[in-house]
């Protein structure tokens, strides 16, 4: 086994969760704007904040990797 190995697994599994998150998230926003276009730009804003501390989990899982690399 490599020395990258654990750092890909790091990776790997750190941003499965992000990307489950960041892919419900997207369809029930652009599900309820279609529901309620009215409320579109309420919706929008949460559903993009929502995706930001999301996409923070997977920045995380690189400072892991990142740190397994260089220490």
């Amino acid at each position: 086994m490599s020395n990258d190995m654990p750092i890909a697994l790091v990776m790997g599994i750190g941003t499965i969760g992000p990307a489950l998150a960041i892919g419900l998230l997207t369809s029930k926003g652009l599900e309820a704007i279609g529901r309620n276009p009215e409320a579109a730009s309420k919706i929008q804003t949460n559903m993009i904040l929502g995706i930001a501390f999301a996409e923070a989990i997977a920045i995380y899982a690189l400072v892991i990797a990142l740190i397994l690399k260089f220490v």
